[in-house]
Formats: C-alpha cells, sequence, structure tokens
C-alpha cells in the first residue's frame, strides 16, 4: 500500500503501525480518512502522537468510522455518554482491562472499534498490549481450524460487571458468537473468543468447553501474535475490535495513568 497524505510506519510483521502527518484535532479529508482505513484494516491498531484532543474533537474523529455507541457495562461521562472515562490511582483496586479481552464481545453487536486518548501517565509502565487475532487463527493447525469454526460460544458481561459494581441490580449482555468470525471487510478468518467475557463453547460438554477454552486463551498469549505501545501524553490508538485483543499492564501503581476511551458501534459477527 502506497500513503500519499501519511507517513504510516509498522511496528512488528503482524500487527501494529505508528501513524503521523495528520492533526486528529481537525475534520479529516476524504484522502486522510482513505489512508487511515486502510492502515487500520492492514495494521490492526494504529497509534498516534501528539494529539490534543477535546471530547468534541475525540469523537469527531471516531464518527468518521462509523456511528458511536454507548458502553453497556461502564457509564460515560455526564455531559458526554459516549466518552468514557480510563483512570486509576493510588485508590484503585482494579484497572480496566487488564485480562486479555475485545471490548464488550458480550453485546449483540460488538463494537467495531475503540479509540482510546491518553493523557496523564506514570513516569514508567502503563503500557498496553494488542494481539493479532489473525495471527492466531492462521497459527492454528489445519485440523484444530477445522474443529472451530463451526462452534459459537457464550459471551457474558455479568461476572465482569458485577465484580465491578457488586450492588448493581443491572443485567448485562450475554450473547453467543462463532468461535471463529470473518471480518467484515477483510473477508479473513480470525479467532473470536477471549478470557475476560467468553464462558462456554454451547456445543460441547462443560469439561470439554473448559479445556478448549483453557488452550485458546493461552495460545492467545503468544507474544508472536503482539505488539506492545509505550504511551505517551497524548498518544492515542485505535484498534479493530473484531481482530484484536489487549492487555493493559498495571505496573506503575500507585501512579495515576488517565485517559478517555470512545466506541465505534460495530456488526454481528458471522
Amino acid at each position: 500500500m502506497t500513503y500519499e497524505l501519511l507517513d504510516v510506519r509498522p511496528m512488528t510483521k503482524r500487527i501494529g503501525a505508528e501513524i503521523f502527518g495528520v492533526d486528529l484535532s481537525q475534520p479529516l479529508g476524504n484522502q486522510a480518512y482513505s489512508e487511515i482505513h486502510t492502515a487500520l484494516m492492514q495494521h490492526q491498531v494504529i497509534f498516534f502522537r501528539d494529539q490534543a484532543l477535546t471530547h468534541d474533537a475525540h469523537k469527531a474523529f471516531a464518527r468518521s468510522f462509523g456511528d458511536l455507541a454507548i458502553h453497556s457495562g461502564v457509564k460515560g461521562l455526564d455531559d458526554h455518554p459516549e466518552v468514557v472515562a480510563i483512570h486509576a490511582d493510588e485508590n484503585s483496586k482494579f484497572v480496566a482491562g487488564e485480562k486479555w479481552h475485545s471490548d464488550l464481545s458480550c453485546d449483540p453487536e460488538p463494537p467495531m472499534g475503540s479509540i482510546l486518548h491518553m493523557h496523564t501517565l506514570p513516569d514508567h509502565g502503563g503500557d498496553t498490549l494488542f494481539a493479532s487475532m489473525y495471527a492466531a487463527y492462521d497459527a492454528l493447525s489445519p485440523a484444530m481450524k477445522r474443529f472451530l469454526e463451526p462452534l459459537t460460544a457464550v459471551h457474558d458481561g455479568n461476572h465482569v460487571y458485577k465484580a465491578i459494581f457488586p450492588d448493581s441490580t443491572k443485567t448485562y449482555p450475554c450473547n453467543s458468537h462463532p468461535v471463529v468470525r470473518t471480518h467484515p471487510v477483510t473477508g479473513r478468518k480470525l479467532l473470536f473468543v477471549n478470557s475476560s467475557y467468553t464462558t462456554r463453547v454451547n456445543e460441547l460438554s462443560k469439561e470439554e468447553s473448559q479445556a478448549i477454552l483453557a488452550f485458546l486463551f493461552q495460545h492467545v498469549q503468544n507474544p508472536n501474535f503482539h505488539v506492545r505501545f509505550r504511551w505517551q501524553r497524548d498518544s492515542l490508538a485505535f484498534w479493530d475490535n473484531r481482530c484484536t485483543q489487549h492487555f493493559a499492564v498495571w505496573d506503575y501503581f500507585p501512579d495515576v495513568r488517565s485517559g478517555y476511551r470512545v466506541t465505534v458501534a460495530g456488526d454481528k459477527p458471522f
């Protein structure tokens, strides 16, 4: 792919690229949108540096790629309900994303993408790992691929959010999706189970399901599928939630790490 406007620098062979040459606080022209979208489809997660964004600019950039979604588990800001605060400090008992996951895979239509803008970082640590589910699927044997492709799995948000909000009486989304899904844009097959939300393979016994999910969750942790991003103030990450998982490393306690995330609505996996 030749980029006419942007400087796109791949970070690994399988996943991740940094992009330079665009101010995301300004409306995207057609060429900039096309090149960013192409880079996202190719690299699955893309990163931008030195982007000072208001909430309105953050949302406007996200809307270039689709409708905005309201988070089904965590309340957004009062004046910007589409914006979720991502914050940890010395009083935190847990941090968002401290387990491999695909955002809100429990939803009937999981998000297309997530866009996280960080404004406050610890002096050391606080990186985010991203894993390519294309690479995870491709690395499976032909026999394992044939076994997994007809299967579906339960993705349940209740155990995730009731642990965070133990006094909540809310019922959170719980839906079944294919274990192997096909990306609606690239047409590539990918692994679509994660250790945060996926609780059961529908077509297997309880014991069989536990065994196969344990294998797949371990498989996703292979560093050959990963890219690691070191945040700086006003960095922004945009990941294709359909074909990636991510893990926020909490190695900076009790320091502060804070930012805001906007979610782009997605489609039903097939």
